[in-house]
């Protein structure tokens, strides 16, 4: 309304000047040039009229809609409480907790848990990403920090709220380290704004504010970020448990058909490693797999390709040659072949079918989540990596290009057995010893997986052309088919030594 008011009055005023006899016309350019200069600002946000993401709560997200992260929910659920029986807290002398920073991998449930809390207190939600507070223009960050704080308290009070809950992801962005930034100051200003409206929140306003951030960049951000009084919770939101993913599993199948035999307990022992964001993209992807057959019901074959798409990407319109598609049926039979005799029912699913940038790749199926890794463990992953380069060499004569990364994968897990002190070398200072020292022990230790691996190859030379035979045919083997493989021509070497 103010901005209809001014542009009256100068028009009134250019109107009478105009009629006066006076010359209007370099008025009126200088008019324009300041009026395009103040949209200009404006809209970059140097006269704080940037706006938020505000977000009325009206119960959509709660936290027990949020599966696999109890500990984190549960330690979120304590803090707040604070906000919702704030009497009580201050007869207690405790103080109120200004900041609660979710740190951990993309896609694990950070926004929602902020979500979350806004309707679990009852709060406005106000959310911004910390890429929006930094510009070229100097003050420009700083200024946008104010009017963040300005607009949650403006919101409580027009929806007559008694808190408000502000979530910046990203915030290592503007809470990075003060003097990383050696040619950009715009960051320290912003840093430094963002210290001072966290300390000028108290518990004694009418209006509580709760600052929680996210990150999965922890080590970037300025200790006095950190440092108790500011963000006082620091909570880890972590990649789920088999049992966390099945709960997540669960959540995003409740309002899809899913057919009978469906088991979403083998379906979450399959997918260890997936965030909460992939195991929603996997149910999303499993329904539309379904609707493409016109299958009313989303069955355990949907699942499974779903699985890989999210893991591998769509099928790719690669098509090897004769010679190439054989070479690949070894090579991943190679793979799996191994992976089952490292551990039985280890094998998920193998194919030569190309997703992504891989012409062929076999997925394995953990018996449980693994956190500790043995010398004896490493030393298998490293047999699994080598095997499928081994086995195109021991029927092709030759290795080839599509090893590259299996060779990377065998490299960084012999590293990972000499820096945790299991190697021949002891326990080692990274920096202190000589490179050439661990170059020379990686390749010991390649070298002997890679004579094992061929070993057991070998011996079951037999395995392995039947299982690169059913590839060249079907294109796939499932986990179980693999089980049955193996444990026929098992049966069959028995009988062969027994009739001996």
């Amino acid at each position: 309304m103010k901005k209809e008011i001014i542009a009256g009055i100068l028009l009134s005023l250019i109107a009478f000047l105009g009629y006066s006899g006076y010359d209007v016309i370099p008025i009126i350019i200088i008019i324009g040039m300041g009026t395009f200069l103040y949209f200009l600002l404006e809209k970059k946000g140097v006269l704080g009229n940037h706006s938020f993401g505000v977000a009325v709560n009206n119960n959509d997200v709660g936290f027990d809609e949020i599966g696999g992260q109890n500990p984190a929910k549960q330690e979120i659920q304590e803090a707040l409480e604070f906000m919702r029986q704030l009497d009580k807290f201050k007869s207690m002398g405790i103080r109120p907790i200004k900041g609660i920073l979710l740190t951990g991998p993309p896609g694990t449930g950070k926004t929602l848990l902020a979500k979350a809390s806004a309707t679990y207190t009852d709060s406005v939600f106000i959310t911004a990403s910390g890429s929006e507070f930094i510009e070229m223009y100097a003050g420009v960050g700083a200024q946008r920090v104010r009017s963040l704080f300005q607009s949650a308290k403006k919101q409580a009070k027009k929806l007559k709220k008694k808190s408000a809950v502000i979530f910046i992801d990203e915030i290592e962005v503007i809470g990075g380290k003060r003097g990383s930034h050696s040619s950009h100051l715009e960051y320290d200003q912003t840093l430094n704004q963002l210290l001072v409206e966290m300390d000028g929140m108290k518990s004694d306003q009418e209006l509580q504010i709760l600052l929680m951030g996210a990150t999965n960049r922890i080590d970037l951000l300025d200790d006095a970020l950190l440092r108790p009084g500011r963000f006082d919770r620091i909570i880890n939101v972590d990649l789920p448990d088999v049992a966390g993913r099945l709960q997540i599993l669960k959540i995003h199948a409740a309002n899809k058909p899913m057919a009978e035999d469906v088991d979403l307990s083998a379906i979450a022992k399959e997918t260890f490693g997936f965030s909460g964001a992939q195991l929603e993209s996997l149910c999303n992807e499993a329904a539309i797999y379904a609707m493409r057959e016109q299958s009313a019901l989303i069955k355990p074959r949907h699942l499974k390709e779903a699985i890989d798409k999210v893991m591998m990407g769509e099928k790719a319109e690669k098509a090897p040659t004769k010679e190439e598609k054989k070479r690949i049926a070894y090579h991943e039979s190679g793979h799996a072949l191994i992976s089952e005799i490292m551990a039985e029912k280890s094998v998920a699913y193998v194919t030569i079918t190309s997703r992504g940038k891989a012409l062929g790749y076999m997925r394995q199926t953990p018996a449980s989540d693994i956190y500790l890794y043995t010398k004896e463990y490493l030393e298998k992953q490293i047999n699994i990596a080598l095997a499928g380069a081994i086995a195109e060499e021991i029927i092709f004569g030759s290795k080839s290009s599509g090893s590259l990364n299996d060779f990377k994968q065998a490299v960084k897990l012999a590293r990972q057995i000499i820096e945790c002190g299991l190697s021949g070398l002891g326990i080692i200072d990274n920096d202190s010893i000589p490179k050439q020292l661990i170059s020379d022990e990686v390749k010991k230790i390649i070298k002997t997986q890679e004579g094992f691996t061929e070993n057991e190859l070998k011996k079951r030379i037999s395995v392995l052309h039947h299982m690169a035979e059913i590839l060249l045919e079907h294109e796939y083997i499932s986990g179980e088919q693999l089980h049955q493989i193996l444990k026929k021509h098992h049966d069959k070497e028995i009988r062969a030594t027994a009739h001996i």
